[in-house]
């Protein structure tokens, strides 16, 4: 296999390639790098490269390429989590999340861009700039897990790590045409020595081009080591559809239309799908009690370093929309934190509900239009950039406080080729039936052959 024919095969190939010899570990990596100096300074994917350190062969990905993502704390590489705050932060001792991926044979080469505190829904920073969409310059890959999205559509490593609070690792991928499972709540091996409100809502997982790739992945991260979930035999599931979000918008032409072909295609494979009532969550007092936990949560980390600074942080380390959303936070008072996480819990509980009288939820992935680039950057107003945050995950961000599993599958495509995900969800602890059903949708209609347009590197669409 030559340096021009690794980034085509996912991790479960070259880690099979590893082990028959046909290509080495240090060949992958010098390949991998090779391709990331190429395509990195048009993408802005990576932000920093690790050290030439031996690979690992043992695990299901011995010697595979591998990206993190810029708020994973991995010993010996920079953790900035996207923010000039944390710049020159570089973690010296692995937590359990990370001891599982060296375990697991991933080779990590270096991290990937985050938006600031992962907050935003797009990964544009005052630290590392802007990060381009490989399906054209002008879009988002959205957030907060953009860097990771992009590097693995781009081809610059077959996989990735992702985390998703509110919809970080499911709207990346649906707008980078790739695989994302944001697993049950307590699934992942704990990846963070911190705790706090916000990142209980946090799932850990990845972005790939295949379900096997994501399911060996999640396997290897388990709070609790099992086996690859596989494909299996699935009875008819009953699939409840629908296209208005949250907040009671109605998606867009291309997202209702993806979710239209959808179910038409799990229909086709025997499911039982009915157009069902959008789930009844209080959309905008669930928004506002997430930015509540999100800035009552950066207010906690901003004290942890006031005396580090030997004053609070101010503009030289924080973005204007952190400031100002800790600022609000802030100021509706001390009730106000218990206030968010009631309404959370009443959102988690309306949420599991409804998906307790289906066995799959399918819908959109995201909200509103497709996010150009400069939609969610973090120098404008707080009321605006909370409207549109409100917006775009106006599909995604309930299944955090539900702790239900929910997935973006790439199986909508407008007619100029930009991809367009699909979500798909069960209640808490149905991961294995949601997997299985990822397995089937992938061999029914394929997406690994799509890739972004060569302005990023070949054309591999013919």
């Amino acid at each position: 296999m030559s340096a021009n024919e690794w980034w085509r095969c996912d991790a479960t190939e070259l880690a099979r390639r590893v082990r028959q010899g046909e290509v080495t570990a240090d060949e992958l990596a010098a390949a991998a790098r090779a391709r990331i100096a190429a395509l990195n300074p048009t993408l802005n994917a990576v932000v920093s490269l690790a050290a030439d350190d031996p690979p690992t062969l043992d695990g299901p990905f011995g010697g595979v390429p591998f990206l993190a993502k810029d708020v994973l704390a991995v010993p010996g590489m920079p953790a900035t989590m996207g923010s000039r705050l944390f710049a020159g932060n570089v973690p010296g001792a692995h937590v359990p999340y990370t001891s599982r991926l060296a375990e697991s044979g991933l080779r990590c080469l270096g991290k990937t861009a985050t938006s600031e505190l992962g907050l935003l829904g797009s990964t544009e920073t005052a630290l590392a700039g802007v990060t381009r969409n490989p399906w054209g310059a002008e879009w988002s890959a959205a957030g907060s897990s953009g860097g990771s999205a992009a590097a693995v559509a781009a081809g610059l490593v077959p996989i990735a790590h992702a985390n998703d609070g509110g919809g970080s690792i499911r709207l990346p991928a649906a707008l980078a045409g790739l695989f994302g499972f944001k697993p049950s709540a307590g699934a992942s091996a704990p990846a963070s020595a911190v705790d706090n409100d916000f990142l209980r809502l946090v799932s850990e997982g990845c972005v790939s081009r295949s379900v096997r790739d994501t399911d060996a992945y999640l396997a290897a991260t388990a709070a609790e080591p099992r086996s690859s979930v596989g494909p299996g035999r699935l009875g008819p599931l009953r699939i409840g559809v629908y296209t208005s979000s949250a907040l009671g918008e109605e998606a867009s032409p291309e997202g209702r239309a993806a979710v239209e072909e959808a179910a038409a295609l799990c229909a086709s494979l025997g499911h039982r799908v009915e157009w069902v009532e959008a789930p009844r969550i209080r959309g905008e007092t669930a928004a506002n009690a997430f930015f509540v936990v999100a800035g009552s949560s950066v207010r906690g980390l901003m004290e942890l370093m006031t005396p580090m600074l030997g004053r609070p942080p101010g503009p030289a380390e924080l973005e204007p929309f952190t400031l100002a959303l800790v600022a609000w936070a802030w100021e509706l008072g001390p009730e106000a934190l218990g206030e968010a996480r009631r309404a959370l819990d009443v959102q988690g509980a309306d949420l599991r509900a409804f998906l307790d009288g289906v066995d799959v939820a399918l819908c959109p992935t995201w909200g509103g239009p497709r996010p150009a680039l400069g939609l969610l950057a973090p120098h404008l107003p707080l009321d605006v950039l909370m409207a549109r945050t409100r917006s775009l995950a106006g599909f995604t961000a309930g299944h955090n406080p539900a702790g239900a599993p929910s997935m973006s599958v790439p199986m909508g495509w407008t007619p100029d080729g930009l991809p367009v995900g699909c979500q798909l969800a069960a209640a808490p602890g149905r991961d294995t039936m949601l997997m299985r059903l990822a397995y089937q949708l992938e061999e029914a209609a394929p997406w690994a052959h799509r890739w972004p347009p060569d302005q990023f590197g070949e054309n591999t669409n013919g």
